[in-house]
């Protein structure tokens, strides 16, 4: 098999989708990589690294979706990527197909098999290929937060932890999966005063355990949730559901309750964003103020630690490469019904529900 990784283009988006070890795994095991060149210079991955590894440098992204069976990336194609595209090719990537219609649709148009992290699952139901990006901006949202309510930011002015005599920041963390918990524990290390919500009773009560009543929980309902975002100087929103639109959490008039100078960290941005206001943003231009309020929504957060994070997603996503590779895709898919979860385009239609039904098109099974 003929595995290609081309250089990714979001702006200031400098991970990449194989490491120099990744590759050198593949073609230990008679498999070929090629790669643009340049393409991990922004991780310091060099060209001459990648040759060492056995890969073949390619001087541009075209060649490189010319030359390859399957594409390995980590964001999105942009839509002149996807014209790229041919039927007897399959692209292994992050897709977030159900806020993004338009590449949904050149996707389809290319024919091509799509296979998207983000619903890749495993046998306890999680989504492994998801969860080291969610811990990465799970624990950004905080650190984003605390700078952003600095004075010079435009923020309130408040220490997220406080200090002896003057009380900490509330955040308030809506959805308790993996990004939730990660930006918990960020929060508490700053002595935060924190709130998880979440719609799930028994996973209240399982994170009641896992922070040992250090983090208080509360349940998501409308009127919980308006009451803490009144409160919170911090609101990181980390909701999930798998493939679907992110549901609008914070509307524009609980917005008005809130404190001028507070901050909103959107982490479900990818899949359109959990609050009323949200609208994407990029590292270059990070944040905007609705009703006072300083928003950050930026859609690719980890690409601000892009070393860490390049190294923690191929840390999960090598097994499944390998198994396309050696299987094949088509007898990769049949083999896994997990890795089968990740199909969201192929032949032309939408093969993921979720996505369907929030693009408004039609599935096939």
């Amino acid at each position: 098999m003929r595995i290609g990784v081309p250089k990714e283009i979001k702006v200031h988006e400098y991970r990449v989708g194989l490491t120099p070890a990744a590759v050198g795994e593949l073609t230990a095991r008679g498999h070929q990589v090629v790669v643009q060149t340049s393409a991990g210079s922004g991780v310091d991955y060099s060209d001459e690294d990648y040759r060492a590894a056995g890969a073949e440098i390619l001087p541009d992204a075209p060649a490189v979706f010319e030359a390859a069976g399957i594409i390995v990336k980590v964001k999105e194609p942009q839509l002149h990527e996807c014209a790229w595209l041919r039927p007897d090719q399959t692209l292994f990537t992050y897709l977030h197909l159900a806020a993004d219609k338009p590449q949904a649709e050149a996707l389809m148009k290319s024919g091509a098999t799509c296979i998207a992290y983000e619903t890749v699952t495993d046998a306890k139901g999680a989504l492994p290929l998801l969860r080291p990006m969610s811990e990465v901006a799970g624990r950004m949202s905080i650190q984003v937060g605390a700078h952003y309510l600095e004075k010079a930011q435009g923020g309130r002015g408040v220490l997220l932890g406080g200090v002896p005599g003057v009380e900490p920041a509330k955040v308030a963390i809506l959805g308790g999966g993996v990004a939730g918990v990660h930006a918990a524990e960020m929060a508490l290390g700053l002595r935060a005063d924190v709130t998880i919500f979440d719609i799930s009773t028994t996973r209240l009560a399982e994170l009641d355990q896992v922070f040992d009543g250090r983090v208080k929980t509360a349940f998501a309902s409308k009127a919980g949730i308006a009451r803490a975002v009144a409160e919170a100087h911090v609101v990181v929103g980390a909701v999930l559901i798998p493939g679907a639109a992110a549901p609008k959490l914070v509307t524009r008039e609980m917005l008005k309750t809130m404190t001028p100078g507070s901050v909103l960290v959107d982490i479900a941005i990818d899949q359109g964003g959990c609050f009323e206001t949200s609208h994407a943003t990029t590292h270059d231009d990070p944040v905007f103020v609705e009703e006072g309020i300083i928003h950050y929504c930026v859609a690719n957060m980890p690409g601000a630690v892009a070393r860490t994070s390049t190294e923690a997603l191929n840390n999960a996503t090598l097994p499944f490469v390998l198994n396309l590779a050696e299987e094949g895709v088509e007898q990769a898919l049949a083999n896994s019904h997990h890795l089968a979860r990740g199909l969201n385009v192929s032949g032309g239609k939408i093969r993921h529900a979720a996505v369907a039904d929030a693009l408004g098109l039609s599935f096939a099974a």
